[in-house]
């Protein structure tokens, strides 16, 4: 089963070597390595000279980062896709991990795991994993974000072909979405409990980070295709409704602290979607869930303020 280690790379001279070394560490046999630097105005390309002949090394023009991802896409050989972006990195048994695991589900399309964040700071490194809760399907797992991060899974070359690729107009939220895509065209998920990709947190720069808005957006659309396509195809259940609307009520709650109009119109999303909803979890403990019972999520807003500002 040959594996293609795909690296996208901008700008991430500071992180570029040890994804490389990472994904030429694995100990799975059958596997290439493919960069693509995309345009980089550091020395990214430099290092990355240093790896010619143990991964194929290629430069292009900046495109962004999907339309990266398309060019390695076009370039891998493997029937199975490992992508990993540049400021990233894999365990050594990662892959070979999932590679057992496929051999036992051979209609498997897509197989994910959960992924380890690191946060990385003046005052060090912290290492957190990050669970994919049951039940582990894959509509619910998308409504509520708990899909993984790029570099989890291992992706059918076929499939990801077969849905076009990623959307190089998709600025964030980019492996969701196509998450959505594969799924609506009925490619087969599998959960495997191996942790063997590190998502590594540091910069504020970032789109999920420095506009925040356009996540939520960019993620409400998501939702509301996902809705839509499990509404036509009668698969709408109501553990799945339930889902889309706790994911859009957690947007709500924060959307309320920047714009309360934003918040408002995702609450009448949600009214639309499920007249009777009822959220929970964090975002809604029992004091929360008491008082949106008796006062709506307005008011019930509006004392959770009125309780910030006096603990302040």
């Amino acid at each position: 089963m040959l594996v293609s280690i795909l690296i996208p790379c901008f700008n991430a001279e500071r992180w570029i070597a040890a994804a490389v070394e990472s994904a030429l560490a694995q100990t799975h046999p059958e596997r290439e390595v493919i960069v693509v630097d995309d345009g980089s105005t550091d020395a990214s390309l430099d290092v990355l000279r240093r790896y010619e002949g143990r991964a194929q090394v290629h430069a292009a023009p900046h495109r962004g980062g999907n339309a990266t991802r398309n060019r390695l896409l076009e370039l891998a050989r493997g029937e199975w896709l490992q992508y990993l972006d540049a400021d990233d990195c894999l365990l050594p048994d990662k892959i070979a991990q999932q590679g057992r695991f496929l051999a036992a589900e051979p209609a498997c399309d897509v197989v994910y795991g959960p992924a380890t964040l690191e946060h990385c700071s003046e005052a060090g490194t912290r290492r957190e994993l990050l669970p994919i809760p049951r039940p582990h399907d894959p509509w619910i797992l998308l409504a509520r974000w708990f899909l993984p991060q790029t570099g989890a899974p291992l992706f059918r070359k076929a499939a990801i072909e077969s849905v076009g690729g990623w959307d190089p107009a998709q600025p964030c939220c980019q492996e969701h979405e196509l998450y959505l895509r594969l799924l609506t065209a009925g490619k087969r998920f599998a959960y495997h409990d191996t942790n063997g990709a590190v998502y590594r947190q540091w910069s504020d720069q970032t789109v999920c980070r420095r506009d925040p808005a356009e996540v939520r957006r960019r993620r409400m659309a998501i939702e509301e295709r996902a809705e839509g396509h499990l509404r036509r195809s009668g698969a709408l259940t109501p553990a799945r409704r339930w889902a889309i609307n706790q994911a859009r009520f957690e947007m709500a709650r924060i959307a309320w602290q920047a714009d309360r109009a934003e918040a408002m119109s995702i609450m009448t999303a949600i009214r639309a979607s499920m007249p009777d909803f009822v959220p929970a979890g964090e975002a809604a403990r029992a004091h929360y869930r008491f008082a949106y019972r008796l006062l709506g999520f307005a008011r019930t807003e509006q004392l959770a303020d009125w309780r910030r500002r006096l603990a302040g």
